[in-house]
C-alpha cells in the first residue's frame, strides 16, 4: 500500500511539472524573423553644444508606424534607434507588448530637451511606460544606451531626415 501511495504522488508530481512547463512555453511569444532596420536619418544627443553620440534613426511619424514601433524586432544595429514624432507635445505612454528587446525610452519635449528616460524596459510587458512631463518626440534605443553614453535628462537632441530621392514626373 505504501508503494502505491508513493507511486501516485510521483505521478501527480510529474503531471504537475509537465503542466507547468506547458504553461511557461505557451506564455512565451513565438519567435519571429526580425524586421530589418530602415535608416531614415541621423540623431545626435547634445549637451552644452557638444555632441555626445550620433545614431542612425528609423522615423515613426504616422499612427500605424508609431503603434508598430519596434515590435517584433529582435535586433537593432549598433548606435541606432527609432524616433517617434507626435503632432502635439503631451504626456506620452508606451508599452513593450510584442517587443523582444529591452529598450531605453527617451521622452523629449517640443524644444528638443530630454524630459525623462525610462531605462531597461521589460520585453513583452503590457505595463504602460509614461513620460514624466509632456513630450513631442520619443527616442527608443537598446537598453543600456543612455548609461553607456551618459545621456541625461536636460540634454537635447538634434535630428535630420535623409534627403529622399526625387521621382521623375510622368509625361
Amino acid at each position: 500500500m505504501k508503494h502505491a501511495h508513493w507511486l501516485l504522488l510521483v505521478c501527480l508530481f510529474v503531471l504537475c511539472l509537465g503542466c507547468q512547463r506547458e504553461r511557461i512555453r505557451s506564455s512565451q511569444p513565438p519567435l519571429s524573423r526580425s524586421i530589418p532596420f530602415r535608416e531614415d536619418g541621423q540623431l545626435a544627443f547634445v549637451r552644452d553644444g557638444d555632441t555626445l553620440v550620433t545614431i542612425a534613426i528609423e522615423i515613426a511619424e504616422t499612427d500605424s508606424a508609431r503603434q508598430r514601433g519596434l515590435m517584433d524586432r529582435t535586433h537593432l544595429p549598433e548606435r541606432s534607434g527609432m524616433l517617434f514624432i507626435f503632432e502635439r507635445e503631451e504626456m506620452q505612454g508606451f508599452w513593450m507588448a510584442n517587443t523582444p528587446l529591452s529598450l531605453d525610452i527617451i521622452f523629449v519635449n517640443g524644444d528638443s530637451q530630454i524630459v525623462s528616460i525610462a531605462k531597461y524596459t521589460r520585453p513583452y510587458s503590457t505595463e504602460t511606460i509614461s513620460s514624466q512631463y509632456p513630450a513631442r518626440f520619443v527616442v527608443e534605443v537598446p537598453a543600456g544606451f543612455t548609461d553607456t553614453y551618459g545621456i541625461l535628462e536636460g540634454d537635447r537632441i538634434r535630428w535630420r531626415r535623409h534627403a529622399r530621392p526625387l521621382t521623375a514626373a510622368r509625361p
